[in-house]
């Protein structure tokens, strides 16, 4: 049997796989997400990091382990000592918008062009660079013990093998420190020079094994291997089969992401471009700040259950009798990249309730869906086949929205189980098991023409919405 387990932004969870694809054990643990001033998003590594993955390994833990997978929320900082201390908590993926000075004074050192031209992507708020300086001028007592940078699927293999690496996919989210053409970290930008770098490998590689410390600790068997791991949507992508060029994942968490199979490299002002999981593959990637934040959002506020509001969405319509949201509740991600940006909810009458707010939410993401549908296109993607994953998928309303939206199938596999079962994927093939036929197609959403002209309204109007008002959004933040 195979172990996955995953870091995510408000749970972790574990999944025991056997050789032939059969899921025989699964675990998850809620934790907190702390935002100690706006903008601001960390985990405390010792207190959900490892925590969580002890408790899972805990509960998972059986005679007949042979290898462990790991995967994470990222890019992440964790900045630590040089026997991988943490000094602060870490400072969380492309949510957390505190470096934007420091995006900017960097833009400008190296220039836009060149960097996206060397790194795949622009600077932003997912990029290490900038909230590594951020540390070295907000926080010198800090930055003057760091030796060490941490992601979380990094750091636990640290904690299981006393190996300091970092995968090749996860390095190339570290604009502007790794070259995505070169597949090396780049020495000659003096961004933190000071800063021992991490070991690179490939996502499958084995790095490690499990030392008897950690092997007391969790309960697993020590000597089992532990493989390099990833950031969790690429582990996601490897679970569902999103491995051949033009294949996209649309992930349905509280954030929405895709990640789309290049079979060349690309880069865009718009998009992250990035190096693959598997040695000679690429992706174009993108993400929303917001999804399923908001449907949790709106439940909390109205005290209605997820299954009433969808009834209810389901029964409003298209367009929500007059409804349009913007889904930028927690600014905007790919491709506005907008920490400003906010929601915005237009065509309010008392007519309106609970369930109108809920369809017009998720008609916002899946117009957020489109937009960096179109913006993947445009740099070099064809986005041939989509496959549906994550929470969101559950109840049906969602998904078909957003194919009617998109006017395309998305595929939905067997196992949703997320990014914790590609985790056991990589760990199965490190060893030299086969995982083919571990997930097959459970069910295909497909489009309703009848709806196409409505959301072509709808998403022209989307469109200009955010144009139109963003000047107000941006006065009020």
């Amino acid at each position: 049997m195979f172990l996955g387990v995953d870091i995510g932004t408000s749970s972790s969870k574990g999944v025991l796989v056997a050789a032939d694809g059969t899921v025989v054990a699964t675990a998850v643990r809620e934790h907190r997400t702390a935002t100690p001033r706006p903008g601001w998003f960390e985990h405390d590594a010792e207190e959900v990091w490892w925590a969580d993955f002890a408790a899972i390994a805990g509960e998972l833990a059986r005679p007949g382990i042979e290898a462990v997978g790991l995967s994470g929320i990222g890019p992440c900082v964790l900045p630590c000592t040089e026997d991988g201390t943490p000094l602060r908590p870490a400072i969380l993926y492309g949510v957390d918008t505190r470096a934007i000075a420091e995006i900017a004074a960097q833009t400008a050192r190296y220039g836009e062009a060149v960097i996206l031209d060397r790194c795949g992507s622009p600077l932003t708020s997912q990029a290490v660079g900038p909230k590594l300086e951020w540390l070295r001028v907000h926080e010198p007592s800090v930055w003057a013990r760091t030796r060490r940078m941490f992601m979380a699927h990094s750091w636990l293999a640290y904690r299981l093998t006393g190996a300091y690496v970092l995968d090749h996919h996860a390095a190339s989210q570290c604009t502007p420190l790794y070259d995505t053409r070169a597949h090396e970290w780049i020495t000659d930008w003096e961004i933190v020079p000071e800063l021992e770098r991490p070991a690179l490998a490939w996502s499958g590689d084995v790095v490690g094994t499990v030392t008897s410390g950690a092997a007391a600790l969790t309960g697993l068997p020590a000597g089992i291997p532990v493989v390099a791991g990833t950031i969790d949507a690429w582990a996601e992508a490897l679970s569902v089969g999103v491995t051949s060029p033009g294949d996209v994942m649309l992930m349905y968490g509280t954030t929405m992401f895709l990640v789309e199979v290049l079979a060349s490299r690309a880069a865009s002002p718009q998009l992250w471009g990035t190096v693959g999981v598997a040695p000679g593959t690429y992706n174009l990637a993108a993400g929303m700040a917001t999804s399923g934040a908001i449907t949790a959002w709106l439940r909390d506020l109205t005290g209605a259950s997820f299954s009433d509001l969808t009834a209810e969405a389901s029964a409003a319509g298209r367009g929500a009798e007059g409804l349009l949201m913007l889904p930028y509740f927690a600014g905007e991600r790919t491709p506005l990249f907008d920490p400003d940006a906010r929601g915005t909810i237009a065509g309010l009458t008392l007519r309106h309730g609970r369930g109108h707010l809920y369809r017009a939410a998720l008609e916002a993401t899946a117009f957020g869906v489109r937009h960096n549908l179109e913006a993947m296109r445009e740099a070099g993607g064809s986005a041939k086949r989509l496959v549906a994953v994550g929470g969101g998928t559950r109840g049906g309303l969602w998904t078909r929205i957003v194919s009617d939206v998109l006017q395309q199938p998305q595929v939905v596999p067997a196992h949703t189980v997320g990014a914790a079962f590609g985790d056991a994927m990589l760990a199965a093939q490190a060893v030299g098991v086969s995982c083919e036929g571990w997930n097959p197609v459970a069910s295909v959403v497909e489009p309703d023409p009848a709806a196409a002209a409505d959301y072509d309204r709808l998403y022209a109007l989307y469109r200009d919405l955010y144009h139109s008002t963003s000047h107000i959004t941006h006065a009020l933040t």
